[in-house]
């Protein structure tokens, strides 16, 4: 039944709106640290924790070892800088100890992402959910809040419809919401926010693939590099790691890395634009000359195409060697200058048309959303609105790829549902 009305002081409730990785973490720690406090969860879709079940390709990157907090904001390309004290109060070793601590193990794979040892994000979900229930938060699937009224006494009005609706009632009163909706790439999905006295940074995508349609490596899906280096002709946008060519373009965490620091000139230029690759970004012009100059003189008589060199994947070396004008069979010594200079200049600089983007598997990060000078990162409430506090993708926080992004959501939901069990009036 719809909760009391009182004139004179907020309801006592509290309601986080979204059951993503934020949103839950934020009402178990709400519910733990104050057990007397009714707490609701509410999520307009049927699925709670879709995207911790998607992520990692069905393994759950639930963070990233790294030691402190300097060294952690590195990672994000917006409001890592902002959110140092925020992870020095609750950090990587806090997000271990929060899930060991509930049976979950997690493990450090070589390039720092971190899993559960069972290798299934299910482990995950359910160590979420399960910590949910016992700590007494009412989950409400299906439950969307289609208005949002700040209350004159304090507190708000969500007007319900859905499944909680019938449950609870049309109407919800509450003392103090949390906001952990996620990111949307459409700003008018942020009008609500905007309503209550929000600002919002524009929503652009973050974390994406490249499409290249006419890709001189158009054959070659499936083939990966350990390092290469992606650039973007005529911006200061250059990101190092490994890169894998795809059917409709390139990936990888060195393409991941460019889309995300460059997320905003990447959408002002529409996601057109040349990238160039470096297959061997350890060279430089001279010093790749030198090689060739050298390997030339001791190898004369080696086929060029049947020798790969730098450790490349043949069918990507013969690719490149193809496209330079090098026939099949073609030794060192028989090749032209012309030519000889063509294969290098690819080796350093392969130009790719890029006309448009992928998401990376179905995991969709958005730059943008409230402005961190407008949220108190201590307690994650608002600025502008008394007992509205937000966290994860709707704040404007995003990091690239493997496990930051997870990791400011426990980090802002841990330290918002905290900031509201100290201020919040436990029903009675």
């Amino acid at each position: 039944m719809p909760l009391p009305n009182s004139a004179a002081a907020p309801p006592p409730a509290v309601a986080v709106l979204g059951g993503g990785a934020a949103g839950f973490f934020g009402a178990i720690a709400c519910a733990e640290a104050n057990p007397q406090q009714l707490v609701y969860l509410l999520e307009k879709s049927p699925k709670l924790l879709s995207k911790v079940r998607i992520s990692g390709g069905g393994r759950c990157n639930v963070t990233h070892a790294c030691e402190s907090a300097a060294q952690l904001v590195q990672h994000y390309p917006r409001g890592g800088r902002q959110l140092k004290e925020a992870f020095r109060q609750f950090g990587v070793a806090d997000t271990i100890a929060w899930f060991a601590e509930r049976g979950v193990v997690l493990k450090t794979e070589a390039d720092g992402r971190m899993f559960p040892t069972t290798d299934s994000s299910e482990t995950i979900a359910r160590a979420l959910e399960d910590a949910a229930h016992r700590a007494g938060v009412r989950v409400l699937a299906r439950t969307a809040a289609d208005e949002i009224m700040a209350l004159p006494e304090g507190g708000f009005s969500l007007r319900l419809s859905g499944e909680g609706s019938a449950a609870i009632g049309p109407e919800l009163r509450v003392g103090r919401l949390l906001v952990a909706t996620g990111g949307n790439p459409k700003s008018a999905a942020y009008d609500w926010l905007r309503a209550l006295g929000h600002s919002i940074a524009e929503p652009v995508p973050s974390l994406f693939t490249f499409n290249v349609p006419a890709s001189p490596l158009r054959e070659l899906p499936g083939v990966s590099v350990q390092l290469a280096r992606v650039v973007l002709a005529g911006e200061k946008l250059q990101y190092e790691g490994p890169l894998l060519v795809t059917h409709w373009g390139v990936s990888g965490p060195a393409v991941l890395k460019l889309s995300a620091w460059g997320a905003r000139r990447l959408h002002e230029l529409g996601y057109h634009g040349t990238a160039l690759i470096s297959w061997v970004p350890t060279y430089t012009d001279d010093t790749l000359r030198a090689w060739a100059h050298a390997y030339r003189l001791d190898n004369g008589k080696k086929q060029v195409a049947a020798h790969p060199q730098f450790g490349l994947p043949t069918r990507l070396w013969r690719t490149l060697v193809a496209e330079a004008g090098i026939g099949p069979e073609a030794r060192w010594n028989e090749v032209p200058a012309k030519a000889q200079n063509r294969l290098l200049e690819l080796l350093l600089r392969t130009p790719l048309q890029v006309q448009g983007k992928t998401t990376h598997k179905d995991e969709f990060v958005t730059c943008g959303g409230i402005p961190l000078n407008e949220v108190n990162l201590t307690t994650m409430e608002s600025r502008r609105v008394s007992g509205l506090h937000f966290a994860g993708e709707v704040l404007d926080i995003d990091g690239i790829t493997g496990g930051f992004n997870f990791q400011a959501a426990w980090t802002t939901g841990f330290l918002a549902g905290q900031a509201i069990a100290k201020v919040a009036q436990p029903v009675s």
